[in-house]
C-alpha cells in the first residue's frame, strides 16, 4: 500500500487548484501550515463535500451522489464504495483525533492519524504510514490556528509547513455530505468493536441521505446522525462468518427509535456519555465469501423525514 498521506495530498492539491470553483478558501498560517476553509467562513457546497470525503478516505474510496426520495421528497444521497475498507475507513476516515485547546475545539479525521498511529485501530490493521506531508480534516466551527497546526505537526513527525488542515462545521453542506459518507465506516467500526477482524472485510458500499443544512450545530448533529442511524444502508463483502453480525446495526441499541438530538440532549451534549452502539447504520447486508448472506436492521424513513423537517 502506497502512503495514504501522499494520496490525500494529491487531492488537497486539486482542492487548492480549484478553490474558487469549489467555493472554498486556502490560507497559509504564520507557521506555513495550510488551512482550507470548507464551510466555516466559505460557502463550500456539494462538490466540495464529495472531494473532502475522498480526502478523508485518502483516495481509497469512490464517493458520488444520486437522487432518491425520503418521505416523498426528492433528496440527494451520498454513495461510497471501497475495496480497502480497513485502511480507508478506520485508518483514515474515522474521526479519532480530538483537538482541545484553550481557544479551539475540533475533531480530526484523515490520514494524519496513520502517521501518529496511537489508536488501537492501527495495531489491528497492521498499518502505519510514513510521509513528509500530511492531511488532517478538522470538524470545527472555527478555523485552526498555528497552535493547532504545530500540535498536529509535532505528533505526526513533520514540519508545520507540511500540514494541511481542511476544516468544516457539521452545520454546513460539506458537513452534511461528509457525514452521509460515513455509513460504511460505522459498520466496519462496529464489527471491529464486536471482535471481528477488520482485515476480513474485503469491500464495502454504502449510502445515506444528505441532511438539510442547519447552522445550529446541535440541530445539524442530530440530523446528520439520524440520516445514518435511521436511513444509512451498507453492503459488506467479508471473508469469514461471525455470530454477532446482527449487532452491527442501530436496531441493536436500546436507544433505537430516539432522534439523535434527544439522545445528545439527554447526555447534556457530553458525547462520552452516549453509548457507542447508537452510532451504527440502519441496515446492513453482509455477504460472506462462499457462505450465507445476512440482512439485519431496517430503515425508519418517517423518523428521518421528521428530523429533516419534511
Amino acid at each position: 500500500m502506497d502512503s495514504i498521506n501522499r494520496m490525500a495530498i494529491e487531492l488537497v492539491d486539486e482542492a487548492i487548484d480549484f478553490a474558487d470553483e469549489l467555493n472554498i478558501a486556502a490560507y497559509e498560517l504564520d507557521s506555513e501550515a495550510t488551512v482550507l476553509d470548507f464551510g466555516v467562513e466559505a460557502d463550500g457546497g456539494m462538490e466540495a463535500g464529495l472531494l473532502l470525503a475522498e480526502i478523508q478516505t485518502a483516495g481509497l474510496a469512490t464517493v458520488q451522489t444520486r437522487m432518491d426520495e425520503l418521505g416523498g421528497a426528492p433528496l440527494p444521497y451520498v454513495e461510497l464504495s471501497t475495496d480497502h475498507p480497513g485502511i480507508a475507513l478506520l485508518g483514515s476516515q474515522k474521526a479519532g483525533w480530538e483537538l482541545e485547546f484553550e481557544h479551539f475545539e475540533g475533531l480530526g479525521s484523515g490520514p494524519a492519524r496513520a502517521l501518529v498511529g496511537q489508536e488501537t485501530d492501527f495495531e489491528r490493521l497492521g498499518y502505519y504510514d510514513e510521509f513528509d506531508l500530511t492531511v488532517l480534516a478538522v470538524e470545527s466551527v472555527t478555523l485552526p490556528d498555528d497552535e493547532v497546526a504545530e500540535h498536529v505537526a509535532d505528533l505526526a513527525g513533520v514540519n508545520p509547513s507540511a500540514v494541511f488542515l481542511p476544516t468544516f462545521p457539521v452545520g454546513s453542506m460539506v458537513g452534511s455530505v461528509t457525514t452521509a459518507a460515513r455509513a460504511a465506516e460505522l459498520a466496519v467500526f462496529r464489527l471491529m468493536e464486536l471482535g471481528y477482524d477488520p482485515l476480513d472485510v474485503v469491500s464495502a458500499s454504502a449510502s445515506a441521505p444528505v441532511a438539510p443544512v442547519s447552522y445550529d450545530e446541535g440541530v445539524a448533529m442530530g440530523r446528520t446522525n439520524d440520516a445514518l442511524a435511521y436511513a444509512g444502508q451498507v453492503y459488506l463483502h467479508v471473508r469469514e462468518d461471525f455470530d454477532r453480525f446482527d449487532e452491527v446495526v442501530s436496531t441493536a441499541a436500546d436507544e433505537y427509535g430516539t432522534p439523535f438530538y434527544d439522545i445528545f440532549e439527554d447526555a447534556d451534549w457530553d458525547f462520552y456519555d452516549v453509548p457507542e452502539t447508537v452510532f451504527a447504520p440502519a441496515q446492513v447486508t453482509i455477504d460472506v465469501a462462499n457462505g450465507p448472506t445476512y440482512v439485519h436492521g431496517e430503515t425508519d424513513e418517517a423518523l428521518v423525514a421528521d428530523s429533516f423537517g419534511l
